[in-house]
């Protein structure tokens, strides 16, 4: 299982033989360590036992003094296959499916996309390029080697395309108005690399818009969130770092924003190469709240705070589980991700945590790894009777308490905290 643990603060500083992957500086200092953490955490596991016995690495967090980036020295993408069946989707939330829609509509009123093309790396399932196309662009093209064609019927539509690959230099070239990438960077270690790549492909067919959209790292180090920090994340942005890396490489960035409860960072830039590109900035409402970027030296200052809380957090989590086993009251935890599988195995918690539910219903009867917990579907909770619903995602409450009323469970709620 997970061991989270705090560098000795006389090592902060120390050297490493790692170099930052977003500017090659070696001046990355270690803060933050994790063993034994399961290599995919959405991945779906269909048998309790090879579940427990899924494959793990290690996580060594370190902050680089140069640009700001946060990574995983210790990451292996030998470890990581994202065209394994994986569980990503995020879209049977009425919250999340809300915020998707208004993502959506915001960028093709303020890019002028209708009738145009979107590129999508790291299109998932394609539920945000059905959006799109919902909102009137002509054609969608997605990349991701973990697309399933019989997903929502098999039905695409007439234009939309599906590429089910990863992103390489053979798709530069290919049409686009919008090159978009959400909730990808974060999973690729040679961010640079990828970044000169998303460049040449806007620079070959003179796409000057391209969109990202990341988690904040920032959130997760004022919060101790250490179920936040899981092996398939090896790159943590802030909009500082992430505005960095983009200007570095040749793009103008004209907007940053945090978005989602202030749980995303939002980025918006333009290739230098075309600043007179076929899609202009039409004056329509934006998603977000426009923020500055912050310096690395106030980076630095909250990683030493997330180091002095982390292990407090994870002490207090402990606490809460072990005294309700004690008790005999019931917990059990509302979604079956990522944040799940962290929280799970830095809290070593296996019978202390009653079952784990979640409304997608590609999750349900299915195993999490690393704690072998069963998925099971939010109407397992009519008979269970929980004493205590701990959501993963503190942004949910509010559905997630309206179901429990519905339905007639009378349990106390906590967000994840």
């Amino acid at each position: 299982m997970v061991m989270p643990q705090r560098e000795d603060p006389a090592r902060w500083g120390a050297p490493h033989e790692s170099v930052c992957c977003a500017c090659g500086s070696a001046d990355v200092r270690l803060f933050y360590e994790g063993r034994g953490v399961p290599a995919q955490s959405c991945i779906l596991v269909d048998d309790a036992h090879l579940a427990r016995d899924y494959p793990t690495g290690s996580i060594r967090l370190g902050l680089c003094d140069s640009c700001g980036l946060i990574q995983n020295t210790a990451f292996d993408p030998a470890l990581i296959d994202y065209s394994k069946p994986a569980e990503e989707s995020q879209a049977f939330s009425p919250t999340f499916s809300a915020y998707a829609c208004e993502l959506a509509q915001s960028l093709v009123a303020r890019y002028g996309l209708r009738g145009k093309t979107v590129l999508e790396i790291g299109s998932g399932k394609g539920d945000f390029l059905r959006l799109l196309a919902e909102e009137g662009i002509m054609a969608g093209i997605g990349i991701d080697p973990g697309y399933l064609p019989d997903r929502q019927g098999g039905d695409a539509g007439p234009r939309l395309h599906f590429l089910t690959e990863y992103f390489t230099n053979d798709h530069v070239g290919l049409p686009a108005d919008l090159i978009c990438c959400r909730h990808v960077l974060e999973h690729i270690r040679p961010v640079a690399a990828f970044v000169r790549l998303v460049k040449r492909a806007a620079d070959a067919t003179r796409c000057p818009v391209v969109f990202f959209e990341v988690p904040d790292v920032r959130r997760v180090l004022a919060e101790g969130a250490f179920w936040d920090v899981y092996y398939e994340h090896c790159s943590y942005f802030s909009a500082g770092s992430l505005a960095r890396l983009f200007r570095a490489l040749g793009f103008r960035v004209t907007r940053l924003a945090l978005a989602y409860d202030r749980q995303y960072v939002l980025l918006e830039a333009r290739s230098v190469a075309d600043e007179n590109g076929r899609v202009q900035h039409i004056e329509a409402a934006a998603v977000g709240d426009p923020v500055t970027e912050e310096t690395v030296e106030e980076l630095e200052r909250e990683v030493r705070f997330f180091t002095t809380s982390v292990d407090a957090k994870v002490s207090y989590w402990r606490d809460v589980l072990g005294e309700a086993r004690r008790q005999g009251r019931r917990i059990v935890l509302w979604g079956g991700g990522s944040k799940a599988v962290g929280f799970l195995s830095a809290v070593e918690a296996r019978d202390e945590v009653d079952c784990v539910v979640d409304i997608n219903p590609f999750k349900q009867g299915l195993y999490l790894p690393g704690s072998g917990h069963r998925v099971l579907a939010p109407e397992a909770l009519v008979d269970r009777r929980p004493d205590m619903v701990v959501v993963m995602n503190p942004i949910y409450l509010g559905e997630i308490e309206v179901w429990l009323v519905q339905h007639g469970v009378s349990s106390e709620v906590v967000g994840l905290a």
